[in-house]
């Protein structure tokens, strides 16, 4: 593994930290801990005797300004190091992308103030919006770390059962991906003190919006981890190498444990800490599925000339 191959891999693990602590931010409802001031943190490059949510919501943006320059320097470095035509080129140019639609949605969220204890539709909709980008910056980064250590660009057509199998199970994990945003939106807002209290909530015909919505979830991650399995077994056959094997594996393993993650997040109503270790996983699921059909349907040597 060459240097600049390490260093993809690790802004795309610096990035996931980065979007774990931006779910604490969210879960502890210090959004609005620099005020509606955006860059700016409560009118000031850097707060003074700030209250512990400045602090959260401050050193968020501090990290998640560390994450452009690091996706942008990964663009820099691939262009350098990559000839011309290089797959690894196009995943660093949708990084630098998808991460400047990162910080735009965030930056909207902010200014719009749709945070702290707003409960509008609005704010459930930028959040939804907000896991899709995510998704997506994530696979270029996972996508240019592949390309980068040799990995062959991804043809898409004519790879079968299994090529359809990857591409619902694609769109399961974004629609699972957003129901669970939205849930998690609802936790933070409407918060339970029993699981009696909590399914009250839910099946109260007179419950805000985004609590009914929150009913969706489970029923979604259930019928979204038959496909993931599905897929998780399939890919591997369309090309039975050591990565696709290995990548299968790893999904069922992980989307095993997202099950059960996400009934311990119910039973316990959902703390601030199995909240985090939930996206963690639902991120390495995405990360892996990705990994997954980049290593299942690359495209044949006569493909890519």
């Amino acid at each position: 593994m060459d240097r600049l191959t390490r260093f993809s891999w690790f802004v795309l693990a610096y990035n996931l930290a980065v979007i774990l602590w931006g779910a604490v931010v969210r879960a502890t409802g210090s959004g609005a801990g620099c005020g509606n001031h955006w860059p700016l943190c409560s009118g000031v490059v850097v707060p003074r005797a700030a209250a512990i949510e400045t602090l959260i919501e401050f050193s968020h943006r501090a990290t998640s300004g560390i994450a452009l320059i690091a996706v942008v320097a990964l663009a820099v470095a691939v262009f350098r190091s990559r000839p011309k035509g290089h797959p690894a080129r196009l995943g660093a140019v949708l990084s630098v992308v998808f991460i400047f639609t990162e910080a735009a949605v965030g930056a909207g969220l902010v200014l719009f103030r749709l945070v702290a204890d707003n409960q509008s539709m609005a704010r459930a909709l930028f959040m939804a919006t907000h896991l899709v980008n995510t998704f997506l910056l994530l696979a270029a980064l996972a996508l240019t770390a592949h390309w980068a250590g040799g990995g062959r660009r991804i043809r898409l057509g004519g790879q079968g059962a299994a090529g359809l199998t990857l591409a619902a199970a694609f769109l399961a994990m974004i629609l699972v991906g957003t129901s669970g945003a939205i849930a998690a939106l609802g936790d933070t807002l409407f918060p339970a003190t029993s699981l009696t209290e909590a399914l009250k909530q839910d099946l109260s015909p007179t419950g805000h919006l985004l609590i009914r919505l929150r009913l969706l979830h489970p029923a979604i991650a259930i019928l979204a981890a038959v496909v993931l399995l599905l897929a998780a077994w399939l890919a591997p056959q369309r090309r039975p190498s050591g990565d696709a094997s290995r990548y299968g594996r790893w999904l069922i393993a992980l989307v095993l444990a997202q099950m059960l993650a996400g009934f311990a997040n119910v039973a316990l109503l959902a703390p601030v800490w199995l909240q985090v270790i939930h996206l963690l996983i639902a991120d390495l699921v995405w990360i892996t599925l990705v990994l997954l059909g980049a290593s299942s349907l690359p495209a044949t040597p006569e493909a890519t000339r």
